[in-house]
């Protein structure tokens, strides 16, 4: 199997949409740092670890679904990226089985290659007062 990288922040859901495809869990698991920290859904309390990656992406693999993302904002600063994007995941049939728009932390490896450091699928959490 293909091993994927993305040397840029914007490509690195246009990858993970590609290992969707092949199935390939483990080069999906390496698009995340070891530290990651996901807020979905924003109403409950952060989740953090690849095994958060696992439950979220092996229903997608199972029914071959395509990640859409089309990234709306971007700004780097040397090693750290902020993203913006609306996404979408469609099966087969081109059913939507999710959608949204997100926030996203990157960060860059040695290699050069990025990496998901925050991920917040349906937006920032909001702030309980």
């Amino acid at each position: 199997m293909i091993t994927r990288k993305a040397m840029r922040p914007r490509d690195v859901a246009n990858q993970i949409s590609e290992c969707i495809t092949e199935g390939n869990m483990e080069n999906i698991l390496d698009f995340f740092h070891s530290d990651y920290l996901m807020s979905f859904p924003p109403t409950e309390s952060p989740k953090s670890g690849l095994d958060t990656i696992k439950t979220s992406f092996q229903p997608f693999i199972d029914a071959k679904a395509k990640l859409i993302s089309n990234v709306t904002g971007e700004l780097i600063n040397g090693d750290i990226a902020l993203l913006q994007a609306d996404w979408s995941i469609v099966d087969t049939q081109g059913n939507v089985m999710g959608e949204g728009a997100s926030t996203e932390v990157l960060k860059q490896r040695e290699d050069g290659s990025w990496q998901y450091f925050i991920d917040c699928p349906l937006g920032l959490p909001l702030i309980n007062k």
